[in-house]
């Protein structure tokens, strides 16, 4: 019965708030790229659902955080010669550091250290123990201590060396024999595969459900969700028995219950999660392990898994041995933050691994940013066109002229297309397709001012002339007005910038206010500098600056 109520429930229930989250991030070493890739990602989503429904914060929740338990922090602590408490702290700390200055709008940063998530975890045990869930038996199997889990036999490879790893990672393993506490895998398979088809779009993209779906195909087996407190020491302690820790996955994933309030009744006014965003190598633990502990406990799994997948640097998989790692923080001095989040959301697809490299990044930011946004704003705020900085008034008769233009009518097709487009992309979380709307109609407006030539205008004091000058740079602006809301998940401090430069009130910034709507009265610019994005020259080329010499192909959109 307690599975019927939940499916039923995730079928026809509406979900009136926003929930997002990222994973957790394991402190056993610096962010990189990728972690941020994640966080961009949420934030993205989370800045959508604020602007669409101009819901408070209150509705609109965004969770992220540090993953701070488990043999691999005991060990890297030793490595780096602190205590365990100060090596989290100080890994933790980076990551805050780095998601406040890409804007990383968060309601929540949790830490598996604090105290309220030590209380949700152990509550959590204590649920799943009250369903006859778990259980205690002797266990033996091959761990990888760096993925902090134990492969079967079909998940297992020999590398080079003749060492058995694993087939997924790479990484080493070791026989480990103990005893555990045993999680009823096994008993919710089912239940876990009709969560999974139960709701379209459940998982995102398509082929992560189908890879899903390939795993529970097989038996799933009982799993470990503890260890030794005498062989993992850095952990939770199980409720029941000090002598063992929880298994650092189930600790982990417990933490968006955390932050929602779990266990206190009020986390079910946020419960369940509207979308959880993750790297593909994790998403075993979220699509199957997850859904089946939430259900062994009776609470609803999340709504939605947006999953993604990973970045190479120049057509390589990033390593420490290949000393590739990309810093977000050290590219953002070149590329500036607002330019990094818009090259990660530009150009990273959910379905296929993206490719990083400085030269396709400063060819990207200089042509889009630069050239064709930041250009169009600098051009229609300069003394040359428009000394009197102005939002000017749409002139009726000008207006018709200008609409018996083949341009002309180019450019209103596409402001009108704009908001349904980018809508839909941006609800199937495809922002790069939501980008690639955002630039066709900047392209067309730029397409539009070069033909119409107001320049030449500016050079008559004729009424009519003046009118239509005016005419110009009115619709060109309502272009970049629109520009400026829609492209707010992606570039929320640019956006701002380009807003604040046209004098468009804060509650004028949402969803809603995207239907065209052309001045009829003429309105100061702010004096603000009108220099969105200035062009990037690097004085000497990066390392990864051999590769993407040529024009980026168009990508294929796929599910």
């Amino acid at each position: 019965m307690i599975t019927k109520w939940i499916f039923s429930r995730s079928l026809s229930s509406q979900v009136h708030h926003s929930f997002v989250t990222t994973p957790i991030f394991y402190v056993n070493a610096a962010p990189h790229i990728g972690h941020l890739y994640s966080a961009v990602i949420a934030d993205a989503i989370h800045r959508f659902n604020r602007i669409r429904t101009s819901k408070s914060s209150e509705d609109c929740f965004l969770s992220t955080g540090t993953d701070e338990h488990g043999l691999k922090i005991q060990q890297a602590a030793i490595q780096h010669s602190t205590s365990t408490e100060d090596y989290c702290s100080a890994i933790s700390s980076k990551y805050r550091q780095m998601f406040g200055r890409f804007n990383i709008d968060y309601s929540r940063f949790i830490r598996t250290t604090d105290s309220d998530h030590r209380a949700a975890v152990q509550a959590f045990w204590r649920s799943l123990a009250d369903s006859d869930s778990i259980y205690r038996a002797s266990y033996a199997g091959w761990y990888c201590v760096p993925d902090e889990t134990f492969l079967t036999d079909s998940q297992l490879k020999e590398n080079e060396r003749g060492e058995k790893c694993s087939s997924e990672s790479g990484h080493p393993v070791e026989w480990t024999e103990e005893q555990n506490y045993m999680f009823r895998l096994s008993r919710y398979q089912d239940d876990v595969r009709r969560w999974v088809n139960g709701l379209e779009g459940r998982i995102q993209p398509e082929k992560f459900r189908r890879i899903l779906l390939d795993y529970l195909d097989e038996p799933l087996p009982d799993i470990s969700i503890s260890r030794p407190v005498n062989r993992v020491s850095w952990g939770i302690t199980v409720p029941s028995d000090p002598t063992q820790s929880v298994y650092v996955w189930l600790d982990a994933l417990v933490n968006y219950l955390t932050v929602a309030g779990y266990p206190n009744e009020s986390f079910r006014a946020r419960w369940p999660p509207s979308v959880q965003v993750l790297g593909k190598d994790i998403l075993k633990f979220h699509g199957i392990y997850w859904p089946a502990f939430l259900i062994a406990a009776n609470l609803e799994p999340p709504r939605q898994l947006m999953v993604h997948s990973h970045w190479t640097v120049d057509n390589q998989k990033m390593s420490k041995s290949k000393m590739n790692v990309v810093d977000p923080n050290e590219r953002a001095e070149l590329y500036t933050h607002e330019g990094l989040r818009y090259f990660l959301l530009r150009e990273g697809v959910a379905h296929s691994d993206g490719n990083y490299s400085d030269t396709k990044i400063l060819r990207i930011l200089n042509s889009e940013l630069a050239d064709t946004l930041g250009n169009l704003l600098s051009r229609c705020c300069g003394k040359a066109l428009n000394p009197g900085s102005i939002f000017p008034a749409v002139d009726e008769e000008a207006f018709d002229r200008l609409k018996k233009i083949d341009v002309t009518c180019r450019l209103l097709e596409a402001l009108n297309e704009m908001p349904g487009k980018t809508h839909q992309h941006y609800e199937q979380f495809n922002f790069y397709l939501a980008v690639d709307t955002i630039i066709h109609l900047l392209h067309t407006t730029n397409n539009f001012f070069e033909t119409t030539a107001p320049w030449k205008l500016r050079k008559s004091d004729g009424p009519a002339d003046r009118a239509m000058l005016n005419t110009i740079l009115s619709i060109t602006m309502e272009v970049l007005r629109q520009t400026g809301i829609s492209l707010q998940p992606i570039v929320p401090m640019l956006s701002k910038q380009l807003l604040d430069k046209l004098r468009i009130p804060v509650s004028e910034r949402s969803w809603s206010n995207l239907q065209v709507s052309f001045r009829t009265l003429d309105a100061s610019l702010s004096d603000a500098e009108s220099v969105l994005f200035r062009r990037i020259v690097l004085p000497v080329e990066t390392a990864t600056d051999q590769q993407e010499k040529r024009p980026a192909k168009k990508r294929k959109h796929v599910t």
